[in-house]
């Protein structure tokens, strides 16, 4: 089998790239962003896993997967029930998986809180995974992990287990006051938990290029962060609204509207911002 796009330029790089889709604030794309950007990377060659760190389990639910249909979920995996290999489900895009959570996750802090490991838990059990599917090639070469909208030990989870954070950020007023706050976070966890942790990059989502607001948010913010601000920007589109209701990835319900097609880019872009880092 050829090897994937991303497999093939990362040599001497560890494979799968942990990505956590992170932001405190709700309602700012990151649920949505991390459908469709795991749908956009198997579309074009990646194995993706997206693992539902959120107890309200929308990416679950985007990706198609009914709650009755969620027998082992992320809770199970972080409690050590259950190994993540048990939870992952496909889904109908070929080359994405999901491992769905469930409101039980509302209860994760109370039953590991007291625990010494209860910030790795997610780490450890993403080290479990086989470094080979039955074809000889790693069964995912990406992982997102869509994370809950607060720095809860949910988050903390992600972050000790992730390479990098994306963070999801929408064009409007207080996006920036949001973002220092989980970059302060970003800075306490690489320092305590996780010394290889990085932002990849803030995505811009949501804009409306007729709002003035919304112009003047993408400049303050490529101001503040420079390059780590990808090109691509998430333009605000009833498309993108409507497919999570369908159980679908927009690239599924509408292939050629603007939003799956921003998304593509997306993708596009961060297979090569993984290129540069592996010839850094």
């Amino acid at each position: 089998m050829t090897s994937s796009p991303l497999s093939s330029s990362l040599r001497g790089q560890r494979i799968p790239r942990i990505l956590a889709l992170a932001n405190q604030k709700g309602g700012v794309g990151k649920t949505t962003t991390a459908i469709n950007l795991g749908t956009a990377l198997a579309a074009i060659g990646e194995r993706v896993l997206v693992v539902d760190l959120d107890p309200q389990g929308n990416a679950s639910t985007g990706l198609g997967i009914e709650r009755r249909r969620r027998i082992v979920s992320t809770y199970q995996v972080l409690t050590g029930e259950q190994d993540l290999a048990a939870a992952i489900q496909e889904t109908a895009v070929p080359g994405l998986s999901v491992a769905p959570s469930t409101m039980d996750l509302l209860g994760i802090e109370l039953e590991i809180s007291q625990q010494r490991d209860r910030a790795q838990r997610l780490r450890r059990a993403l080290a479990g995974l086989p470094p080979r599917s039955e074809d000889g090639e790693p069964p995912f070469t990406y992982i997102l992990i869509d994370c809950p909208p607060s720095l809860n030990l949910l988050t903390i989870n992600a972050l000790a287990a992730a390479d990098a954070v994306l963070v999801p950020l929408q064009c409007e007023f207080f996006a920036l006051e949001g973002l220092s706050q989980l970059l302060k976070t970003v800075e306490q966890v690489r320092t305590s938990l996780n010394s290889r942790l990085s932002i990849h990059g803030v995505v811009l989502t949501m804009f409306d290029p007729r709002n003035n607001l919304a112009n003047q948010v993408v400049a303050d913010v490529r101001q503040f962060m420079g390059p780590k601000v990808y090109d691509t920007v998430i333009p605000r589109n009833v498309r993108v609204s409507e497919a999570p209701s369908h159980g679908k990835p927009v690239l599924l319900y509408d292939l050629k509207c603007t939003g799956s097609q921003a998304y593509l880019r997306l993708a596009s872009e961060i297979i090569q911002r993984e290129r540069m880092l592996a010839a850094a």
